[in-house]
C-alpha cells in the first residue's frame, strides 16, 4: 500500500531526505555513473511515493523528457528479488508494469520505467459508480490476464500457516497494542472458532496467482491500468484480489456496484476458463469470506504501522474495515461470536470478559 508525496512549490522539485548519511552517499555514487549512462538529471530527483513497508520510491528525469522511477529499499530490511521475478511473470502475462532498467541488489537501489503520476484511486468519485465501471471493467481485464499466467510452484504458497499468521495480526496488533484489549479464555475460543471457520472456507477456493494488494492505489492511468506494489504475490484463493479490489483499503462503494463488478469479473473469469465456481452465489459467498480475512488482517496491519513503524494516517481508514468485518459477520451464524466481539471492543454492545489497558 503506498501513499503520494506532497508535492513541493510548482517547477522546484521536493527535497529528498536521508536518515543515514552512508545510504545517502552510496545512493549518489549508484546513481552518478548510471546518470551518466542513461540520460538523467540529478538534479531533477523528488519523492514520488511512500510504502507501507520500508521502500519509497523516487522520480527522476532524463534529457528526453521522459521520467524513470528509483526504488530505495534497505537491504537489511526489503529483499527486492519477488520484485523482480513478479514484475516478469506479470509482464509475461501481458500487463503493464515497471520495467527493471538497473539493479543494484546488495544495495537494493533499482531504475524502473516510470508508468506516470496518477492513480485510478485520483479520478474515483464514490458517488458516481457507473462514470468508474470503466476503470473497474480495465481492472477485470488485467486481473483475468494475471490468473490466467498461474502456475503451481512459482509463487508462495497462500497456506493454512500464511492466512494464520495473518490472522494473528488482528489480536496481537488491533486489539492488544491498539484497543489495550486482554482477551479472556471465552473471547480467545471465539476468536478461534471463527478464525478456523475463515481458514477452511478460504483454503476451499480453487488456487491462483494472487498480487495481494489489488486496489485503485495501485493502478496507474495512461492506456492500459498499470499495476504496481505486486512485490508479495502469491498463489492462492482466487477470490482474493476481487475481495481486494471491491472492499478497498480506502475506499468504499454501495454494494450494488460491489455486485455488479463481481459479476462482471466472475462472468469474464469463467469465459477465460478460470476456476471460479459456476453458481454466481457460491461465488460470492467466498469473496466475502475472503474479504473477511484481508479486513482482520489489516486493521492489525494498519496498527502496526501506526505503533510500531510511527506511520500514523493509516489508522483514519480502520472504521471502514470494522464495518466491513461487521458486515460480512453479520451475514454468516459461524461469525455471530466475531461479531459480538467486535461490537463490545468497538463500544457497540457492553463489554464482558475483557481487561483494558492491561497488556
Amino acid at each position: 500500500m503506498s501513499h503520494p508525496e506532497p508535492s513541493a512549490a510548482p517547477g522546484v522539485p521536493a527535497a529528498v531526505a536521508w536518515a543515514d548519511p552512508r545510504r545517502a552517499a552510496a545512493f549518489h555514487d549508484w546513481l552518478a555513473p548510471l546518470a551518466a549512462q542513461q540520460g538523467l538529471l540529478p538534479a531533477s530527483l523528488r519523492p514520488a511515493s511512500a510504502d507501507a513497508s520500508f521502500r519509497r520510491y523516487l522520480r527522476i528525469d532524463d534529457t528526453q523528457g521522459a521520467s524513470r522511477i528509483v526504488m530505495d529499499a534497505p537491504p537489511d530490511k526489503e529483499d527486492c528479488r519477488p520484485f523482480v521475478q513478479v514484475a516478469a511473470l506479470m509482464a509475461g502475462a501481458g500487463l503493464r508494469v515497471p520495467q527493471v532498467q538497473a539493479w543494484d541488489e546488495p544495495q537494493g537501489f533499482m531504475l524502473l520505467s516510470d508508468l506516470g503520476p496518477r492513480t485510478m484511486m485520483e479520478v474515483l468519485d464514490p458517488t458516481d459508480p457507473q462514470a468508474a465501471l470503466p476503470l473497474y471493467e480495465q481492472a477485470i481485464d488485467a486481473l483475468v490476464a494475471w490468473q490466467c499466467a498461474s502456475r503451481p510452484g512459482v509463487l508462495p504458497p497462500y497456506d493454512e500457516a500464511l492466512l494464520r499468521r495473518e490472522l494473528a495480526l488482528f489480536p496481537d496488533w488491533y486489539l492488544a497494542r491498539h484497543k489495550g484489549v486482554a482477551l479472556g479464555d471465552a473471547q480467545r475460543a471465539t476468536l478461534e472458532h471463527a478464525f478456523a471457520a475463515i481458514v477452511r472456507h478460504n483454503l476451499a477456493a480453487p488456487s491462483a496467482y494472487v498480487h495481494r494488494d489489488f486496489m485503485p492505489r495501485n493502478l496507474m492511468l495512461g492506456g492500459a491500468l498499470g499495476v504496481l506494489d505486486f512485490q508479495d504475490a502469491v498463489y492462492g484463493p482466487i477470490t482474493y484480489d476481487i475481495a481486494s479490489l471491491m472492499r478497498d483499503a480506502f475506499l468504499s462503494w454501495d454494494e450494488e456496484f460491489v455486485i455488479d463488478v463481481t459479476v462482471r469479473y466472475w462472468q469474464a473469469a469463467r469465459k477465460a476458463g478460470l476456476p471460479v465456481d459456476e453458481d454466481f452465489g457460491a461465488f460470492y459467498r467466498g469473496v466475502e469470506w475472503m474479504g473477511l480475512q484481508r479486513h482482520l488482517k489489516v486493521a492489525g496491519i494498519f496498527a502496526r504501522l501506526t505503533l510500531r513503524d510511527g506511520k500514523p494516517r493509516y489508522l483514519a481508514d480502520t472504521p471502514r474495515f470494522i464495518g466491513y468485518i461487521r458486515a460480512t459477520a453479520g451475514r454468516y451464524r459461524e461469525l455471530a461470536g466475531l461479531l459480538r466481539l467486535v461490537d463490545e471492543v468497538e463500544g457497540m454492545l457492553p463489554a464482558s470478559g475483557f481487561a483494558f489497558g492491561r497488556v
